[in-house]
């Protein structure tokens, strides 16, 4: 049984509280927030066992084998490193920090502590990736021309998107889906990347179009936004027909239609708690093992999509705070 530890009590925790209630290879053992009673309702609320009021408390917890944070990720770094300096492994909500230097920050005190550490993008993870590698492992789509992507919310009224010192803005919090959608189907080798953004009133990016040229020619267009919900497909287009994902930052249902539009077939994934058990069985598939990253998002492949995100920033010209000049 693997013993979770929960830094952070807000709404995303919960999700990944409820998740490991309903799990029997690993539990919720502890909850910890800045806010102790806030703490405590979180543990009565999830069936926690043991809530702690600072995060340092938690993490002299011996029986926390894994702890997973939860927080904002302006404050990824600072609680990572935190988590390190303790011994604790860690699997640390994406973004997995603010930006690339962050990040490598991050990566290096784990390695040199020879320390468990990934980053929780749940796409990374699930059943659908192998069912989508299986079918354009097949050639049934035949050779691969682009994709499209994209995932949108009105999120706006939520404080964290939409202040720079949090590290606010639709890119960090839903543009890493269509980006690492295109990564999984498209690979990293990127010639040439252009895009448009739209900035909020605070400063932060409010909406984005990207687009990526691999070798070939292939495009992948992709759309993330906070201003308005969207219809979040990922749609990969071959010589032969087109593959469409639902819901593509937790894909539902997949379908593949022929050169002439037709349907095929469709399928649906594997019946989940909420999808957040498939990044808690790979680390501890990975604690097993005596691995200090997960092969499904290894420290090389979250290092390059921050600095993707970093790149598109800057063409934005989007700085947080908190960056150096």
């Amino acid at each position: 049984m693997l013993h979770v530890g929960i830094l952070g009590a807000g709404h995303i925790a919960g999700t990944m509280a409820k998740t490991l209630g309903a799990m029997d290879e690993a539990c919720a053992w502890a909850v910890a927030s800045r806010d102790k009673a806030r703490a405590e309702a979180f543990a009565r609320d999830y069936g926690v066992e043991r809530a702690y009021g600072s995060y340092e408390e938690m993490l002299t917890d011996p029986k926390v084998d894994l702890v997973y944070i939860a927080t904002p990720h302006s404050h990824h770094l600072e609680h990572g490193l935190l988590c390190l300096d303790h011994g604790k492994p860690v699997l640390c909500e994406k973004a997995f920090t603010a930006n690339a230097a962050q990040a490598r920050e991050l990566i290096a005190r784990a390695e040199e502590r020879k320390i468990f550490l990934t980053e929780a993008i749940w796409t990374r993870y699930m059943p659908s990736r192998k069912i989508i590698d299986a079918i354009l492992a097949s050639g049934e789509l035949g050779e691969i021309t682009g994709l499209t992507a994209n995932l949108g919310y009105a999120m706006t009224h939520k404080e964290r998107l939409v202040k720079p010192e949090l590290a606010g803005g639709a890119l960090l919090d839903v543009g890493i889906y269509p980006l690492n959608f295109a990564s999984m189907v498209l690979g990293d080798d990127v010639e040439e990347m252009t895009s448009v953004c739209v900035k909020h009133p605070t400063g932060v990016d409010g909406q984005e179009t990207i687009v990526l040229r691999y070798p070939g020619g292939v495009l992948a267009t992709l759309h993330a936004g906070m201003y308005a919900p969207t219809e979040q497909y990922g749609i990969i287009y071959g010589t032969k027909g087109y593959l469409i994902a639902y819901n593509i930052n937790n894909i539902d249902r997949l379908a593949v239609f022929d050169e002439k539009r037709q349907l095929v077939r469709e399928m649906k994934v594997p019946q989940q708690i909420t999808g957040y058990e498939y990044e808690v069985l790979a680390c501890q598939h990975a604690l097993e093992i005596g691995a200090l990253e997960c092969a499904e998002m290894p420290h090389s492949e979250t290092i390059r999509m921050m600095e993707r995100m970093d790149a598109l920033r800057a063409q934005w010209g989007v700085r947080y705070p908190f960056e150096a000049e």
